[in-house]
């Protein structure tokens, strides 16, 4: 078996030795060929600076620094994109997911599954971070129509021959895990150790998971566009039954409903219900008007290896 690990960093520049020392014992006993890709997402500190390092002294380690922070998800797709090798492991850069657990995933890998989840034995962030977590895998079950969304992790093992189905894509907005579904649909998923963030803190706020969640949504989806659709068609419904019980009570005491309460209230529910159609069609004409920029996905600055050097 060959193996490319690809790791995501920013602002890790204390935590990549450690990773490091620990990543190369596990891999050495797994795979006959192996490599770690660390991809510096624009970091503030030295981290590009430590990946040159750990490049010019690993033959076994390459480093691709991007032009400024796309998100981890951007970076995770150039590592991939990057990968030589016929499994691909990707983890977090801050040791919370253990080199040593990467066994289990690829125990996991075998002819009925072709991509492995990590899934965490017990969540190590705060209350609103799980809050957050919960949130986007439940909306990555409506966008991968996968049971097994509800436990994907970052810390992922999959073969490396998926790529091919998202080898064309170029938006801006990534998700991963839903790319990964375009390729299969043979997902699995094991409990592994996940460890507290030993240094600093996650860089991961919860306005920023929300986010994501959002243009995860907007982005792969259609799900907001039906709900748009059933939110009118079920206050159609409310409106017509509106105008049944005018009419009836007109026909049948001759009096009519009382005005300006009830002709506000009426308006006020049925402007917002229009108002959140045309929010969520606004959120994919969005969308269409990113993509007819054509931002990149990433860009590359440089690249580092021990046999070709600094470009």
């Amino acid at each position: 078996m060959s193996i490319s690990v690809v790791v995501p960093v920013y602002n890790s520049e204390l935590s990549l030795p450690p990773l490091v020392s620990r990543l190369h014992p596990v891999l050495k006993s797994l795979a006959t060929d192996y490599e770690l890709i660390l991809v510096n997402d624009g970091s503030h500190d030295r981290s590009w600076a430590v990946i040159c390092d750990l490049a010019a002294r690993n033959n076994w380690i390459r480093g691709i620094g991007l032009m400024r922070n796309f998100g981890q998800h951007n970076a995770l797709l150039c590592g991939i994109r990057a990968a030589k090798y016929e499994v691909i492991v990707t983890m977090d850069d801050d040791l919370q997911h253990p080199p040593e657990e990467i066994p289990k995933l690829l125990a996991e890998l075998n002819e009925t599954c072709d991509v492995v989840f990590g899934t965490p034995e017990k969540e190590q962030h705060g209350l609103w971070r799980d809050v957050a977590s919960r949130l986007t895998k439940l909306a990555l079950g409506s966008v991968m129509g996968a049971k097994v969304a509800r436990s994907v992790s970052a810390f992922r093992a999959f073969r490396t021959k998926i790529r091919d189905a998202f080898a064309n894509y170029q938006g801006s907005f990534v998700s991963i895990d839903v790319l990964l579904t375009w390729g299969t649909s043979r997902f699995g998923a094991i409990p592994v150790r996940h460890d507290p963030r030993p240094i600093s803190a996650s860089n991961y706020t919860f306005r920023m998971l929300v986010r994501h969640t959002l243009n995860m949504i907007t982005g792969f989806s259609v799900l907001p566009l039906k709900l748009a659709s059933l939110v009118g068609f079920a206050f159609t419904v409310f409106g017509f039954a509106v105008l049944v019980f005018v009419v009836g009570r007109y026909l049948i005491t001759g009096t009519s409903v009382a005005g300006f309460p009830f002709l506000a209230s009426i308006i006020a529910i049925f402007s917002g219900a229009q108002l959140f159609a045309l929010g969520i069609v606004g959120e994919y004409l969005a969308r269409m008007y990113y993509r007819m920029m054509d931002r990149p996905t990433y860009v590359i600055q440089q690249q580092v290896s021990s046999n070709k050097g600094e470009d």
